[in-house]
This record gives C-alpha cells, sequence and structure tokens, in this order.
C-alpha cells in the first residue's frame, strides 16, 4: 500500500459466498456511514475488503479493523472471538466486541445468523461508530 493510510478502517467481511452475498452489504453500509463522518477529510475513509485478503497481508494488521460476521463465515472474527471482550451481547443472539480502554483498535460484530448479524451492525453504526471512528482518526493523525 504504497499511498497514506492515515485514516483508513478496514472492514473485513468472510470470502465464503454466503458472506459475500450476506456480510458484505452490511460493509458496504458501514464504509457509506464512515464515509459520511468523514466527509470534508480526503484521508478519512473505509475499505470493505475480504477476510483472506486481510489475513494474507500482515501489513494491514496494524490499521483500525472492523470485522462483520460469524466465525463460521469469517476467519478473522474465529481469531477476535477469544481476543477480544463483548461490548455487547444480545440474547445470545448477536455479539459486538471490543476492547472496553480502548487500546485495540479491532472490532467484531456477528449474529448467530444473517438477520442477527444486520441487527448487531445497525446497533454498532448507532451506539458505537461515531465514537470509535474519532477515536481511530485521534489515534492516526
Amino acid at each position: 500500500m504504497g499511498e497514506s493510510v492515515g485514516g483508513l478502517i478496514l472492514i473485513v467481511t468472510g470470502s465464503t459466498l454466503r458472506a459475500e452475498q450476506m456480510d458484505r452489504p452490511l460493509g458496504y453500509y458501514l464504509q457509506t456511514q464512515i464515509d459520511e463522518l468523514g466527509a470534508g477529510h480526503d484521508d478519512r475513509l473505509a475499505v470493505v475488503i475480504s477476510d483472506r485478503y486481510y489475513l494474507t497481508h500482515p501489513d494491514l494488521h496494524q490499521l483500525p479493523t472492523i470485522s462483520i460476521g460469524g466465525i463460521g463465515v469469517n476467519r478473522l472474527a474465529q481469531r477476535l472471538l477469544k481476543k477480544l471482550p463483548a461490548a455487547m451481547a444480545c440474547d445470545d443472539r448477536f455479539f459486538i466486541q471490543m476492547d472496553p480502554h480502548e487500546e485495540d483498535l479491532r472490532v467484531s460484530i456477528w449474529g448467530v445468523d444473517n438477520p442477527q448479524t444486520r441487527i448487531a451492525v445497525v446497533t454498532f453504526a448507532e451506539r458505537y461508530l461515531q465514537r470509535y471512528v474519532n477515536l481511530c482518526w485521534q489515534r492516526q493523525t
């Protein structure tokens, strides 16, 4: 990545057909939300990539990252499952995992099925996204 990645936030979805069909659109939804929050700053943006691409490019691992989709369809979610605590768990139906100390800028958002994952993504966008992107952008400047 030869260009500056100062305000880049990665959104990682699974690379299975099911994840491409169901979770990638959720990634684009979050990408749109992040891009709107960064409006007026050319270096504040989000990019949606696959778990396969992310995991095979270690140079990306230091960037703020939002993983979407459960452990059955997203290999990054598998890796984050035991590394990040649940900031929100709703009746064991959906989970938002993130560091409460705000040191680790990785987030994992997933549900037991796609409708629950959609609810989790919207909940994250409404409750946590503004603070999360501000934190990311403060650290990257």
